[in-house]
């Protein structure tokens, strides 16, 4: 059983935000499933990340040391990812390759800060396989 039921990320407004989650979630074979003004949801025919306006209505600020991270069935994956967030207004945090420092063998990984601030990373052979 996955311990995680889902995570999400604050940003500013909706709309910029499915434009960036779309592309970049689509790049590992994942799809929004639902949106309204205050939150998208995006899995893999499940909800399992969301991006929310803060329903307190105070800023949204990104979490510092926070990331959130995505399971990418192949390297390929890795990297059109990583493509996509650059050219959605992403920012490079940590070009693909493998880390030899992980404590797995064979993981191939990127990072990058999406267009308010939050890090991502997109990983294949990491602690969670999928299917």
């Amino acid at each position: 059983m996955n311990i995680i039921d889902h995570l999400s990320v604050g940003v500013p407004s909706i709309e910029p935000a499915c434009a960036f989650y779309d592309a970049v979630l689509q790049a590992l074979g994942v799809s929004r499933l639902a949106a309204t003004q205050g939150f998208a949801a995006y899995g893999d025919g499940a909800v399992q990340f969301l991006v929310m306006v803060p329903e307190n209505g105070a800023v949204y600020t990104p979490g510092n040391g926070t990331h959130i991270c995505f399971n990418a069935t192949s390297r390929d994956a890795v990297n059109a990812f990583h493509k996509a967030a650059l050219a959605q207004g992403g920012t490079d945090a940590g070009a693909p390759g493998p880390r030899p420092g992980y404590p797995t063998p064979d993981i191939y990984t990127c990072f990058v800060k999406d267009p308010f601030g939050n890090k991502l990373e997109a990983i294949h052979n990491g602690f969670s396989p999928r299917s």
